[in-house]
């Protein structure tokens, strides 16, 4: 690289760092400067890798991404500057503006060598939002993700952000946008956002935010510096757990008056997220004894001590909660993740001392079958559930035969929660969205993923099902006896270079003659939802559901009843598969899931060909 071409690399880096109202970021970023000019290779890389890569976009959760300097990190200029677009989105869009309102929330995440957290990514979108004439409330301490989602229709605000990594490593932050209906943006309305937010008024800040800032620390002792509202997080708390009391899923039985069988014990953990005190308020709702706490994930915990990834689907994610409610004797294990917008749960056989975790497809069906059983069937209203199209076909078959509707949608939470809306619009009952990823709607409290109330369903439900003597696994086992067996094999592969997935999407499509065989199966039918798209089971051979360049997923439908789809993560480094078997009539479990395995090696090894990619199995990392 020439001194020219050196200098010119070293602009971007120059004027962020100009512009950064952080001092630890702004001046690495200008340690790293001098570095580079001095010859130094290394730190010439560096900036390179902060600064010359593609701007943080919004994904299928939001922007995530590492906390770092550049515009493509999560730090406090790219928060400032995404608030800027999109405040002046708001506002463009809104003819009443003097009444637009705004929420924000926040969860615990902090990178303590940057001076990077959640609340002072939250404290400046409220700064920005407040100089832009819209009203904000800041939400008040670490709050789980459905209360944010909530308090938008709550207060009738315009927009909600709420700023969390979700289950993502520790060096991770996001910011998740909401829009008035409560729901998780979509297109066109991310895209235009997108736009706004690099719109060059909105790429600058449009006052000193961070000076701003430190008069406020200067003068306060409080709690977000005075800028929070406590009484209005309390009353939005509150109102979101009388909703759930008024919507049907408590029940208000007594399960163990009558019981064959002693009531189930819980233990729950919090994943060192935000989720233990909207827990125990949840069993309280639901009228449920109280659980046992995982004393060493309990409280939140910016460096996930016990647990590097901290999503309760990730292999041995559960070993530690598991371990404690072993020793402490405990039926069953209920898990949010950090923000508390998704559930896991296990649970320990008496006899056997054997405990199951159970995948999202498993939990999705049992929530399906319950809330059919104590809501659904005695509706007033036709009742509607919906899944993400990676999700299980298990409720459709359940709804084929209680004769309630069944919509499938794209992946992300964002449409399965649009979908739910549409369908209420159209006089729908919709009692369950769920996505295989274990996120759960449950009841229509709010149009995104909620791990609070589903929890206490999950522990209503088992509490019933223990007074009569069964189990979550058994109970599972009768319901598969009654609509058959769905056997599941989904897993993903590592991938930090999006161009190899792009890739391998191209070799499935085969320029443009889809395969009719992989291996020695038929391939019965193929949807491809990338651009322009393609579904050879419609007339016009266009996909009904919405095409992406970005994010495409192909579908392969076989002969046999198995369904095999493929996408990349919108999150992480992931290239994501799912693949399904319904098992024949009369068909065991353990047979359909022989005939599985055999089928998922031929169909990952045909279609991807992971050695020769370069792709890596997570128990290989």
């Amino acid at each position: 690289m020439t001194s020219s071409q050196a200098s010119d690399a070293l602009l971007p880096a120059k004027e962020w760092s100009s512009l950064d109202p952080n001092s630890e970021t702004s001046s690495y970023v200008e340690n790293l400067i001098a570095q580079a000019e001095g010859g130094n290779d290394a730190a010439m890389k560096e900036v390179e890798s902060l600064f010359n890569a593609p701007r943080i976009q919004f994904g299928t959760a939001g922007l995530r991404a590492h906390m770092e300097p550049g515009p493509c990190g999560m730090n406090d200029l790219v928060v400032i500057q995404t608030a800027q677009g999109l405040a002046r989105y708001v506002l463009d869009t809104n003819n009443n503006k003097s009444s637009l309102k705004a929420v924000v929330g926040y969860d615990h995440r902090s990178h303590s060598k940057f001076n990077l957290s959640s609340k002072q990514f939250a404290m400046y979108t409220k700064l920005v939002f407040e100089h832009a004439g819209i009203k904000c409330t800041l939400l008040d301490g670490y709050v789980a993700t459905p209360i944010l989602a909530y308090a938008v229709t709550n207060i009738d605000a315009a927009v909600g952000i709420m700023v969390t990594a979700s289950h993502n490593p520790k060096q991770d932050d996001g910011y998740k946008v909401y829009w008035k209906d409560g729901c998780q943006i979509i297109p066109p309305i991310d895209g235009c956002i997108a736009n706004a937010i690099v719109e060059k008024e909105n790429l600058v800040p449009w006052i000193d935010y961070g000076e701003q800032l430190r008069k406020l620390e200067a003068k306060s002792n409080v709690e977000c510096y005075g800028l929070s509202d406590p009484i209005k997080t309390k009353s939005i708390e509150d109102a979101y757990f009388r909703s759930i009391l008024s919507s049907g899923l408590v029940t208000g039985v007594d399960y163990a008056a009558n019981a064959t069988s002693s009531k189930p014990k819980f233990a729950y953990t919090a994943m060192h997220g935000v989720g233990s005190p909207y827990a125990r308020r949840s069993f309280q709702t639901f009228n449920l004894p109280p659980f046992l706490a995982v004393p060493s994930q309990e409280k939140p915990d910016p460096n996930f001590s016990t647990v590097p990834f901290p999503n309760p689907e990730e292999n041995g994610a559960l070993d530690e909660a598991i371990e404690f409610s072993t020793e402490n004797e405990c039926d069953i294990v209920l898990a949010n993740d950090p923000d508390a917008d998704r559930l896991g749960v296990a649970e320990c056989g008496r006899e056997s001392g054997t405990w199951t975790v159970f995948n999202g497809n498993q939990i999705g069906t049992l929530l399906g079958h319950w809330l059919w059983e104590t809501i659904g069937k005695n509706s007033d209203q036709p009742v509607a559930m919906c899944a993400s199209t990676v999700s299980s076909k298990m409720l459709a078959a359940m709804g084929q035969t209680e004769g309630f509707r069944f919509d499938e949608t794209l992946t992300g939470f964002k449409w399965i929660g649009s979908r739910a809306l549409s369908l209420q619009k159209q006089g729908y009952r919709v009692l369950l969205g769920y996505e295989e990823a274990i996120g759960f709607s449950c009841g229509g409290i709010i149009p995104d993923k909620d791990g609070i109330s589903a929890l206490g369903v999950v522990a209503t439900m088992a509490s019933f099902l223990y007074s009569r003597g069964e189990t979550l696994v058994s109970h599972l086992q009768k319901i598969h006896d009654k609509y058959g067996e769905f056997a599941c094999n989904n897993g993903y592969y590592r991938c930090n270079d999006p161009a190899i997935v792009m890739r391998i999407m191209e070799q499935m499509r085969n320029g443009g003659k889809y395969f009719d065989r992989v291996g020695t199966y038929d391939v019965e039918s193929i949807r491809d939802l990338g651009s322009p798209g393609y579904d050879s089971t419609t007339e016009d051979k266009k996909p009904t559901l919405p095409t992406s360049a970005s994010s495409p997923m192909i579908t392969f439908r076989f002969a046999n009843g198995c369904v095999a789809q493929f996408r990349a993560s919108g999150t992480e480094p992931k290239f994501k598969y799912y693949i399904e078997l319904r098992g024949r009539p009369g068909e065991k479990k353990t047979d359909v899931e022989r005939r599985l395995s055999v089928m998922s090696g031929v169909i990952l090894e045909e279609l991807l060909h992971p050695a020769k990619n370069g792709l890596i199995l997570p128990s290989n990392l």
